[in-house]
C-alpha cells in the first residue's frame, strides 16, 4: 500500500476531513447513561496504520475510522455496565456513519474486534495495538470501518443535526393519549435490514395489565441503585452542581433534568438528601422506596413502555453494538415524530432483576434496554457536551 498522494487524493481527504467533522456534530450529542460519553473516534492516517486497517478489514479503501470505548469515561460500578457501555458506542457509531453517508461516504466494511474481555490488544502489532502505535492508551478499539466515496444516502445533513438536538432525555409526565399502533410499528422495523447478526427483539407494552405490571416491578426493585454504595456513588459522582458546572464539565446531569425546574431551596435540601453518605442513612428508613415510588408513578401515567433485547444471554461485541445501531434508529424515528423517551435502566442494570423482568414480562433473549415513550408535556433541559466530544485522534 502506498502513502503517495495525487492531487485528486489529496482533495479526497480534505473532502472526508470536512465531511467527517459535519458528520461528529451529530454523533457527539448521542445518548449514554449519566451523559458519560464513552465513545473514542480515530481515524487512520499514517501509512502502518491504514495498512494494518486494511488487513484487518480486508478492503483497500479511501479511509478507515476506529470506534473506540473510552475506559476512563465508562461507567464500571455494574457488571452491566460492560454491556451498556458498548451499546453506547454503538449508537455514536450508528450515528456517526449516516452523517457520512449523507455526504456521500459508504461504509464497505466493518471489521468487529475481538471481544475476550482484554483491552483489545492484538499480539505482534506495533506498540502493542491492532492499529499500530499512537493510539491512546486507555481506549478499547471496537470495530474498524472503511469507508469509500458513493452516493449520497438521501438524508439532509442539517436534518440529521437538527433531529440530534431535538433528541432529549424526557424525564418528566407524558400525556396520557395513547400512542398510535402504527407509529409503534414503524419504530419496531428494523434500521439495518440484512444484518448479519443476530435480530434485536423490540417489543411495546401498551395494554394496561402490562404497564401496570411494569410500574410495579418498578415500585419494588427501582430502589436498588440508590441503595448500592457503590452504584449510586458512580451515579452521583456525574450530579452536576448547576447548569454552568454541567456547561463547563461537558457531561453529567443536573437536578433539573432529575426532578424539573426547583427553588434554590429545595435544590439545596435535594443535593444534601442525595449525597452518598445521606443516601445510605436515608436508605435505612425506606427513602429508596420513595425514589422508586416515584418513579413507579411516572410509568404508570405513560402510554407505552419500549424494551429492546439480544436474542441471546451472552451477546458478543457484534451484537451489542448492532443493539446501539438499532436503538440510535429507533430513537431518532421517535424524535421525528415527535415522541418523547426515558430509560428506566434502573430496573435491568442487575442481573437478578433483569431476569425477574423478562420472566415476569415474557420478554425474549436479554434485555439491554426499557424506556417509557410518549409526549412529553414540556420541553427538557438540554445535556451538555466534552469541548472535544465531536474531535477525533488521528494515528
Amino acid at each position: 500500500m502506498t502513502t503517495r498522494r495525487t492531487d485528486h487524493a489529496t482533495a479526497s481527504v480534505s473532502r472526508f476531513a470536512q465531511a467527517l467533522e459535519t458528520a461528529a456534530g451529530p454523533a457527539a450529542l448521542s445518548p449514554s447513561s449519566h451523559n458519560c460519553q464513552p465513545w473514542g473516534l480515530g481515524r487512520a492516517t499514517s501509512a502502518a496504520a491504514r495498512r494494518a486497517a486494511a488487513d484487518l478489514t480486508g478492503t483497500d479503501a479511501d479511509e478507515y475510522l476506529v470506534l473506540a470505548l473510552d475506559r476512563e469515561r465508562e461507567l464500571t460500578a455494574l457488571a452491566a455496565h460492560a454491556v451498556e457501555m458498548e451499546v453506547s458506542c454503538g449508537i455514536y457509531g450508528r450515528i456517526l456513519l449516516r452523517g457520512l453517508a449523507a455526504q456521500g461516504w459508504t461504509a464497505a466494511a466493518v471489521r468487529v474486534l475481538d471481544d475476550d474481555g482484554g483491552p483489545g490488544v492484538a499480539s505482534g502489532t506495533a506498540g502493542g495495538h491492532p492499529l499500530g502505535a499512537g493510539w491512546p492508551p486507555a481506549w478499547t478499539p471496537l470495530c474498524v470501518v472503511a469507508l469509500r466515496p458513493g452516493p449520497p444516502s438521501g438524508e439532509r445533513p442539517a436534518d440529521l443535526h437538527e433531529t440530534a438536538l431535538a433528541r432529549r432525555t424526557h424525564r418528566g409526565p407524558y400525556g396520557r393519549k395513547p400512542v398510535a399502533p402504527g407509529l409503534l410499528h414503524v419504530l419496531e422495523e428494523s434500521g439495518t435490514p440484512g444484518a448479519e447478526t443476530p435480530p434485536v427483539h423490540v417489543r411495546h407494552l401498551t395494554e394496561r395489565r402490562d404497564l401496570r405490571a411494569f410500574a410495579a416491578f418498578v415500585a419494588r426493585y427501582a430502589g436498588r441503585d440508590f441503595g448500592h454504595r457503590a452504584a449510586w456513588r458512580e451515579t452521583h459522582s456525574y450530579l452536576r452542581r448547576d447548569t454552568a458546572d454541567a456547561a463547563a464539565r461537558g457531561d453529567g446531569f443536573t437536578l433539573e433534568q432529575l426532578f424539573g425546574p426547583m427553588s434554590r431551596p429545595r435544590r439545596a435540601a435535594m443535593r444534601l438528601a442525595l449525597a452518598p453518605t445521606t443516601m445510605h442513612l436515608l436508605g435505612k428508613a425506606g427513602y429508596h422506596r420513595v425514589l422508586a415510588a416515584g418513579l413507579a408513578d411516572l410509568v404508570r401515567r405513560t402510554p407505552a413502555v419500549v424494551t429492546m433485547g439480544f436474542a441471546g444471554q451472552t451477546p458478543a461485541r457484534a451484537e451489542r453494538l448492532e443493539g446501539g445501531a438499532r436503538l440510535a434508529d429507533y430513537w431518532w424515528r421517535a424524535t421525528r415524530c415527535g415522541l418523547s423517551l426515558h430509560p428506566i435502566s434502573i430496573v435491568i442494570q442487575h442481573d437478578d432483576l433483569r431476569g425477574r423482568l423478562e420472566r415476569e414480562l415474557s420478554l425474549p433473549g436479554r434485555t439491554f434496554f426499557v424506556s417509557r415513550v410518549g409526549v412529553a408535556g414540556s420541553p427538557a433541559p438540554r445535556s451538555h457536551r466534552r469541548a472535544d466530544a465531536a474531535v477525533h485522534v488521528s494515528c
